[in-house]
């Protein structure tokens, strides 16, 4: 039984492609490491609400079941913080024993299933070396890591020739190539590549489909489930707390009250050099009694620009007496001088 099925296309969250690269642009060198997630198999839905088209519903179920899209959809990966820790040996062999170490120390793994594994080599050339290649067939051969293709039909039923032959299982078998440009330009570029190791024992390039957030990829966030447990958070309700809290607010009241005493002076003031000519009162603008009205309007602007001259003029003695009291404060000093110089 086959557990390298043909992939239609490898599916990637921009956030974990972001976080990959990140990573390997921060690396001092080149980095290798593991790809998690799971495999799906989506079948169209031919449904009609067309009386017309449910005769050749039954002519469509085979072409519908032939048609299924097989999807990887990489939700995490570990990388190798050093070259003593990788998954393979000097001859790209992978063993259970070196796979599992990685993997214990890693728990928050443990609920996603292995499928592939990534490498990501500077200013080199995006094409997979043989090195590479050992390890992708070494990895895929590890049949005690493959996991359940999502979806998948019961190979136990013989209801269709293509569920009783389709493999239920996918071994982790795929691999992701990361390279950094050759020259070392302001803009930094990164190039990826994705590829399923097939039963032929030769690298298969996959499309590589970046799942954003949008009304189409709602799916995918759906089954989201964090894998960190949020921090815990330190919540003081002690007698103290609450007593300060008292003091700040008493505090914030008594400014409150200041201001609001300060603005209904202002207010008074206001009010009492327009006595008697409220808005509510424009309306007698119009009609019989507009002429007396505008007269007394005329008479409380003239009586508001004689207060203004008054202000004026007493701004005008303000200012020569701070002229005056400059000059005495100047003949001071200058006697001060005279006499100190003696």
């Amino acid at each position: 039984m086959d557990d390298r099925p043909p992939l239609q296309k490898i599916a990637i969250s921009g956030p974990t492609l972001a976080s990959l690269i990140q990573r390997f642009s921060t690396s001092p060198s080149s980095l290798d490491g593991l790809l998690f997630g799971h495999v799906t198999l989506l079948t169209p839905l031919n449904l009609s609400d067309d009386p017309s088209t449910a005769s050749s519903a039954t002519t469509t179920s085979d072409e519908s079941t032939s048609s299924t899209t097989l999807v990887a959809t990489v939700t995490g990966f570990i990388s190798s913080p050093s070259p003593t820790s990788t998954i393979y040996d000097s001859t790209g062999t992978v063993t259970q024993t070196s796979l599992r170490n990685i993997l214990n120390n890693h728990h928050h793994h443990n609920n996603h299933h292995l499928i592939g594994w990534f490498s990501a080599r500077r200013k080199t050339p995006l094409r997979p070396s043989m090195r590479e290649f050992s390890v992708t067939q070494s990895l895929s051969s590890l049949s005690a890591f493959s996991s359940q293709i999502q979806n998948s039909p019961n190979p136990n039923s013989t209801s269709s020739s293509t569920a009783s032959s389709s493999s239920s299982s996918f071994s982790p078998c795929i691999f992701i190539l990361l390279s950094s440009p050759f020259s070392n330009d302001h803009i930094h570029t990164h190039e990826y590549r994705a590829y399923q190791l097939r039963a032929s024992s030769s690298f298969e390039p996959k499309l590589i489909d970046i799942v954003n957030i949008g009304p189409a990829f709602r799916g995918h966030y759906g089954s989201f489930s964090p894998n960190a447990a949020f921090p815990v958070l330190e919540c003081d309700l002690g007698i103290s707390s609450m007593n300060e809290d008292r003091d700040g607010n008493a505090d914030k009241e008594d400014e409150r009250l200041s201001v609001m005493k300060e603005k209904a002076k202002d207010q008074r003031e206001l009010d009492g050099c327009a006595e008697g000519f409220e808005v509510g009162r424009l309306s007698r603008m119009m009609g019989s009694e507009a002429r007396s009205y505008t007269s007394n309007l005329e008479d409380l602007y003239e009586k508001m620009l004689a207060k203004v001259e008054n202000l004026t003029r007493l701004v005008e003695q303000s200012n020569a007496k701070v002229l005056e009291q400059e000059h005495y404060n100047r003949k001071l000093r200058q006697k001060i001088r005279a006499a100190a110089s003696e």
